[in-house]
């Protein structure tokens, strides 16, 4: 049974006569032990309902549209506890985190319903095969793996799980079933890359038409890897050869197929001094949250937008008039980028200054060069004292999900309140960027 915690006023539970407090046992017959449950059972034009009110069974039935909800909310959103992680990864980024922090960034999830839910990408090693026939049941999709090999002795190896090999036969389940998967890849230097990665792309290959795409990543390594298994970072010309071992297998996927299906991080070709792939490269962006296209897109998206604007005469005098100078903070992988923006921005519109800070990761080391890892400590320390103009523009990956707080636990408006300066947080796409730069709706 799972417990009810609030019943929407004037819902189909309400009017029904569910109270907050009752708990939900089952939905057409069929008992309730998670959001999976309740999502799949739900989905019916006629639902019979029975809920526990302090021991007694009370049946009620409702009619509906077949997707809409009832109105009922639970402890939690997956409506148990979180699944962790029973794997030790040697390239795991939460056990390089500093000591000290807040709890919630030690949790390990590998939970397979945050991965329909919220896109996470699961290893598969928490299930069993009444896990894989739910999914099946269920027609969940896609299925978000972590595969990191193909290779079973080495998927044990790396993921030191001696399950970690044997639950590769669930991706062939997955696919047999017509349901479709997206992969990752997180590359270890000496480990899974060279003939290890050719053949995992091999052997993924084959489970195409299910197979949709595929990011290989470097693993993150920060500088809190005492007494963690030896990796070091990738060297340029190292990361150069990833990307053209990649780009000649997905040329080879998109002549079979008509689609690349394995796509390399932005962060490989950053770093090998490489300039990204064109937008039709990508292929819809399947891997956009793996930081896969993330660039490409942000500088098409900002492009067009731009243009845009600059074909609205009214609207043009109206930026014009807000003129302003102000500073972009980001990563130093991102920084580049956003100088020639900052640039294409200013060309058009001279009357804006706008400076591009590189924050350097002090917190995390060197090696982390993302804007979404960047600390509050970071950007205070590196931007105290100077001349930020109006506004400071910083990325909202930087902050907590559902909450104006740094990983160092600086919240939004003390960093603020240091530098003296408000702050804008802009999502990941060009039309935010520009909007915060302008400072309003375009």
């Amino acid at each position: 049974m799972v417990k009810i915690t609030y019943v929407e006023p004037r819902s189909d539970a309400g009017r029904a006569g569910i109270r907050a407090g009752d708990s939900l046992v089952s939905i057409n017959g069929n008992e309730i032990k998670d959001v999976l449950d309740y999502k799949f059972y739900l989905a019916e034009e006629h639902v019979d309902i029975v809920i526990d009110r302090e021991g007694e069974r009370i049946s009620v039935a409702i009619d509906k549209d077949t997707y809409d909800d009832v109105g009922l909310s639970f402890e939690s959103a997956l409506m148990d506890e979180r699944q962790t992680c029973r794997n030790k990864c040697i390239f795991c980024f939460i056990d390089q985190m500093p000591p000290n922090m807040r709890q919630t960034l030690y949790f390990k999830d590998d939970d397979s319903r945050l991965s329909f839910l919220h896109g996470n990408y699961i290893t598969l090693t928490n299930m069993k095969d009444e896990d894989i026939d739910r999914i099946i049941k269920m027609r969940f999709s896609p299925v978000r793996v972590s595969v990191h090999t193909t290779d079973p002795e080495l998927r044990v190896k790396m993921m030191k799980n001696r399950r970690a090999g044997e639950v590769l036969s669930y991706l062939r389940r997955i696919a047999d079933a017509g349901l479709s998967i997206d992969a990752q890849i997180v590359l270890c230097r000496g480990i899974n890359d060279g003939e290890a990665l050719l053949r995992t792309m091999r052997d993924l290959e084959g489970l195409y038409p299910a197979l949709d795409s595929v990011s290989i990543v470097p693993a993150g390594l920060t500088k809190f890897r005492n007494g963690l298994y030896p990796l070091s970072p990738y060297t340029p010309e190292e990361c150069a050869e990833i990307t053209r071992t990649v780009d000649r297998f997905g040329d080879e996927m998109k002549r079979k197929y008509g689609v690349r299906i394995f796509y390399c991080a932005d962060e490989l070709y950053i770093k090998a001094g490489l300039s990204l792939p064109s937008e039709d490269y990508y292929d819809g962006y399947s891997q956009f949250e793996n930081g896969v296209g993330l660039i490409t897109s942000l500088v098409s998206e900002f492009e067009y937008e731009l243009d845009a604007l600059c074909d609205d005469p009214e609207l043009c005098e109206r930026v014009r008039a807000g003129a302003a100078h102000l500073t972009i903070a980001t990563g130093v992988a991102a920084a580049p980028t956003m100088e020639r923006l900052a640039a294409k921005f200013t060309e058009r519109f001279p009357e804006y200054s706008i400076s591009v800070r590189r924050i350097i990761n002090d917190f995390f080391g060197h090696e982390i060069t993302v804007a979404g890892l960047l600390t509050g400590r970071d950007i205070a320390a590196q931007l105290m004292g100077e001349s930020l103009g109006e506004r400071l523009l910083l990325s909202r990956t930087c902050l907590k999900a559902d909450e104006e707080i740094f990983l160092c636990d600086m919240t939004a408006s003390e960093l603020s309140q240091r530098l003296g300066t408000p702050l804008v947080f802009c999502e990941e796409s060009g039309y935010s960027l520009l909007s915060a730069i302008v400072g309003c709706e375009i």
